[in-house]
């Protein structure tokens, strides 16, 4: 396993989960969740499909607040119902066990098309599932773009 981060608090008791973790799952389907992660993740967790095909993990207190925003959309207009049940439907309450694992569902696994060699990503309030091939497809992409994304993000005063 191989890591480059830090987590640092962020004002008052929110976790900020920062850099990158190659890990591997097992056969059961159970991440080794990173060391420095699992304090903020002991009270319970939330997983569930995010974008790009990837896994999303949320503690619960940052699971609650997003759970509350999803619900507050209106359900008249079909891109708020589909986006909902993309993130609520698929969602799947987890626990770290005492080796600081959780089991990641078989139908997130399918989602995400996670195989053995997984990355997880942090990025400030939530934890990302990679299978390893695409994370590394997604990256390189990514910074061959970055003057192109920066320019945009500036646009909006970034």
């Amino acid at each position: 396993m191989g890591c480059r981060s830090i987590c640092v608090r962020a004002l008052g008791n929110t976790a900020m989960f920062i850099g990158e973790y190659s890990h591997s799952l097992d056969a059961k389907g159970r991440l080794a969740v990173p060391a420095k992660f699992r304090g903020d993740l002991e009270k319970g967790a939330v997983v569930t499909r995010g974008l790009d095909h990837c896994l999303f993990i949320y503690p619960l207190k940052e699971w609650g607040v997003l759970a509350e925003k999803l619900a507050g959309l209106p359900f008249s207009q079909a891109n708020s119902r589909a986006f909902s049940r993309l993130m609520l439907a698929g969602a799947m309450d987890v626990q770290i066990d005492k080796q600081g694992r959780i089991i990641l569902p078989d139908y997130l696994r399918q989602y995400a098309t996670l195989k053995k060699k997984v990355v997880v990503a942090g990025l400030y309030n939530r934890l990302e599932v990679w299978d390893e091939t695409a994370w590394n497809t997604y990256k390189s992409n990514t910074e061959s773009d970055s003057n192109d994304i920066a320019e945009k993000l500036g646009e909006l005063g970034v």
